[in-house]
Formats: structure tokens, C-alpha cells, sequence
């Protein structure tokens, strides 16, 4: 039986639905931090709280090493058809870190331009994703999470599920190597299985600012409910910071070298994971 929610969690909603329907398109980078609202955060962390205690269970191990204080970047791969896995990665570091810190989600552009998305994701913390962008925070000694699967990583199809695909072309061995900051790897099991994509649907997704819809066993078949993703059981890993001072950043077969390795340590991560887990909704 799908848990039910309470009272905070419609409130909760409702603040998005007023976020959306009060937007007045102010691009947030031209906002103080880059339009992140404390008490946005705050409102609809009842609705997150839900996603994460009770609809998705998620567990989190490795918290120890993201470091108390001081910049670093988080680089985990990306899945899910919608990107859960971005927000309740930064809930859960909130949440459940010693010193309660926020990583800040790099978003693709597409998400600044999406009537649904657009208002809320800046709110929450998420930030048009560029070398400029993250350096800022990071000399401001924030956390950065970069899903260098990005598009592609979101829009896998079922059959390809945890098969990751390229980490770009080492944009974030380029940023961690410039500023001096660690890159922590980052594994989630349990998002690909949220939202098991057959297909794509592109021309009605423009409307809305989307790259394309989903096409799962429920939607469109069943409409907007067809949206509500599945109930897996989520891991969540963090694992030992890796230092990359040393890439020269004006090679780019070095940049791609670091970059796979680091792809490789989420791959063995994500695979050992896995193996550990037993069933895709009670984990």
C-alpha cells in the first residue's frame, strides 16, 4: 500500500504550486546566492521528508565523508525519467550530515526554462549548470552535486538501466582541478526503477520547457497520474574523496582520463550495491 500523505505534505505542495503560479521569470542567477530560499527549503521540506522516509525509504551510508566544512564537488550518476535523484540527494546531505549541509545541484538550462520547473528549482538550491556558477560556490566553500550523465543519464531507457553512459568530457575534473577541491563519487540505487522508460515523447514536452516525456507502462496511458513514480526501496553511497590537483586541465585526453576513473569508481560502486540488494522495492 503507497503511503499516504499528512497534512504538512499537501501544504508543502501547495507552496510549489504558489511558487509556480507567482513566478514572475526573474532569472535567479541575478538573485543573492543564485535564488536560493531558505524558506522555500523549509516549506516544502515536509514534502521531501515524505519522498525520503517513507515513499522511496532511502538509506544513506558514507556521510563521513563529506567533509564538515570547506568546498567539494559530488559526482553521481543520473536516472529516473524525472531527476528525483538530484533533489533527495541534497535533502538527504541537509537532513542527516553532522554539520547539515547543502550540497547545490548543477541544472541543465532546459530546467530554467520550464514553466513547472523553472520557479522552483532555484529555490530549492538547484543552479544553471557552468564553470562560473559552481566555481562561485565553491569559493564560497559550498557543496556542488554534478550529474555529468546529465540528459542522457535521466532519459535512459529500462533496458539500460546502471549502464552508465560518458561522463561528458571532464567538465567537472576541469573544476575540482582549478579550484583545488576534492571530488567525492556518488552511487544511487534504486531511481532507475522509479520511472521504467520504454520511449520518449518530444513535441508535447515543448510546451512545458522539457526535453521530452517519458513513455513508461503508465503514462500517458493513465494521464497525469500515469506521472507518480513507482515506490523503489533507494541506497544511497558516498564514497572516499578522490584528489585531482595534478590534471592538466589544458589536456583534454587528461581530462577524460580523470573523468573515467571517476566514472569507474561510481560504476563499481553502483555494482556492488546491487549485488548487496535483494529486491527493487524492499531493497
Amino acid at each position: 500500500m503507497l503511503p499516504i500523505p499528512d497534512a504538512g505534505v499537501i501544504e508543502a505542495a501547495k507552496a510549489v504550486y504558489e511558487a509556480i503560479r507567482n513566478s514572475d521569470g526573474t532569472d535567479p542567477s541575478t538573485l543573492p546566492d543564485m535564488g536560493f530560499d531558505e524558506a522555500f527549503f523549509e516549506r516544502v521540506s515536509p514534502l521531501l521528508e515524505f519522498l525520503w522516509s517513507r515513499y522511496f525509504r532511502v538509506k544513506i551510508t558514507g556521510l563521513e565523508n563529506i567533509p564538515e566544512s570547506g568546498p567539494a564537488v559530488l559526482v553521481a550518476n543520473h536516472s529516473g525519467g524525472l531527476p528525483y535523484d538530484g533533489m533527495l540527494l541534497a535533502y538527504g546531505v541537509r537532513k542527516l550530515h553532522s554539520t547539515h549541509r547543502l550540497p547545490r545541484p548543477l541544472v541543465a538550462n532546459f530546467a530554467f526554462r520550464s514553466k513547472l520547473m523553472g520557479p522552483v528549482v532555484a529555490r530549492f538550491g538547484g543552479v544553471r549548470a557552468s564553470m562560473e556558477n559552481a566555481t562561485k560556490l565553491l569559493e564560497q566553500n559550498q557543496l556542488v552535486s554534478v550529474f555529468p550523465e546529465g540528459l542522457r543519464g535521466v532519459g535512459k531507457l529500462y533496458r539500460e538501466r546502471y549502464r552508465l553512459t560518458r561522463f561528458g568530457r571532464g567538465g567537472f575534473v576541469r573544476l575540482a582541478t582549478t579550484t583545488g577541491v576534492p571530488i567525492i563519487p556518488t552511487a544511487i540505487v534504486g531511481a532507475e526503477e522509479i520511472h521504467p522508460v520504454i520511449g520518449k515523447l518530444t513535441a508535447p514536452a515543448r510546451w512545458l520547457g522539457l526535453p521530452y516525456l517519458p513513455i513508461t507502462p503508465t503514462f500517458p496511458f493513465l494521464g497525469p497520474f500515469g506521472l507518480m513514480p513507482l515506490p523503489t526501496k533507494w541506497t544511497i553511497r558516498i564514497g572516499k574523496p578522490i584528489q585531482v590537483a595534478r590534471v592538466n586541465v589544458d589536456n583534454p585526453a587528461a581530462l577524460l582520463e580523470a573523468a573515467e576513473a571517476v566514472r569507474t569508481q561510481v560504476d563499481t560502486m553502483i555494482a556492488s550495491m546491487l549485488l548487496e540488494r535483494r529486491s527493487i522495492f524492499f531493497g
